[in-house]
């Protein structure tokens, strides 16, 4: 009996390389070593730093996060050591993984800190790539610059010139047009897009009648986003030519291929960490149990691989769709 081999989970994502697509979402899982105990960290496809900032951060008023129907609100506010204190005291644990590790960044008070930024992480051989979060909805400000087009035209067109490493923008869900958010991106030279983060929310005790979080208003995630998040893949990989990690309630196996099938070439796992510490090496030998069971020999064979019940219609003037299933043209 000839011994079935395995699927191939590598993926590239611009000039980086991953050695299976299972990553864990800024902002869930620390720096990595609160989870060391957990699980061996050298199996993930890659590491997503909390967000840093050029100086350090104390972050929002208490509570911070609040359960709900199907997820939960956070209003952590980017809490971080900043910069310099992440190369000095982060950073050397990251360095001894031998995995990618992808480094998060946002601005407090004006883009130009995402140059300063950059420079710096540039200057990094272990870093192997770099997440502009320009979609953060806990600072407290009134519009994010990835609700604009122009905005992250010009932020990321800015971050490009200053980096040959691996760019990712991180892009908001709380906007009218996804697409045209993706394109300025990619137009701009992203390398790759992360959909999505958190929708905004607000939840209040109805006891004492106030918000249940200090700030008033925070970010879902969860399982509840997830029909959004997919959604959004869905419609970005189909106007898009650059790959996409998609996140948002992935919570188990059937859900992270999801994201698969509509669209990302990776996926981000952050929720779950919570309720599940090690859930992110389950769904990568989940990923790999359904290759083998679809007879898919490459992960890559399955991104996009959406089919249709119905022969003939076409959606929203995007694609012609058959029994075959969505054809990219």
């Amino acid at each position: 009996m000839v011994k079935q081999r395995k699927p191939n989970l590598s993926v590239k994502i611009g000039n980086l390389d991953l050695k299976n697509p299972v990553m864990v979402a800024s902002g869930t899982f620390g720096y990595a070593r609160e989870f060391e105990d957990f699980m061996d960290l050298r199996k993930l496809g890659a590491i997503v730093t909390k967000t840093i900032t050029v100086k350090a951060r104390q972050g929002n008023l208490a509570p911070r996060t609040c359960e709900t129907p199907a997820g939960m609100l956070n209003s952590i506010g980017l809490e971080n050591p900043g910069i310099d204190r992440f190369i000095q005291e982060k950073l050397p644990f990251l360095r001894k993984l031998g995995i990618p590790v992808i480094v998060s960044i946002a601005a407090e008070e004006t883009p130009d800190e995402f140059a300063i930024l950059v420079k710096r992480l540039d200057q990094i051989p272990e870093v192997s790539a770099i997440e502009l979060n320009i979609s953060c909805p806990n600072q407290q400000k009134n519009k994010l610059i990835s609700q604009g087009a122009k905005a992250t035209l010009e932020l990321v067109s800015a971050a490009r010139k200053l980096t040959s490493k691996c760019l990712i923008t991180k892009l908001s869900p709380n906007v009218t047009s996804i697409t045209q958010i993706a394109l300025a991106a990619q137009s701009a030279g992203a390398d790759a897009l992360a959909l999505i983060n958190t929708l905004g929310g607000m939840s209040i005790d109805v006891h004492k009648r106030v918000p249940k979080l200090g700030a008033w208003v925070g970010g879902l995630s969860g399982p509840a986003i997830r029909p959004v998040a997919v959604k959004m893949v869905w419609e970005v990989y189909n106007k898009i030519k650059i790959p996409i990690i998609g996140m948002g309630g992935i919570m188990d196996t059937e859900s992270a291929l999801e994201f698969f099938i509509a669209g990302a070439t990776a996926i981000s796992v952050g929720t779950a960490n919570f309720i599940n510490p090690a859930i992110s090496i389950k769904v990568i030998k989940g990923i790999e149990e359904y290759l083998k069971k679809n007879k898919i020999k490459n992960i890559k064979n399955l991104v996009g691989m959406l089919n249709y019940p119905t022969p003939n219609v076409d959606l929203r003037g995007l694609h012609r769709v058959d029994s075959v299933g969505l054809r990219r043209f």
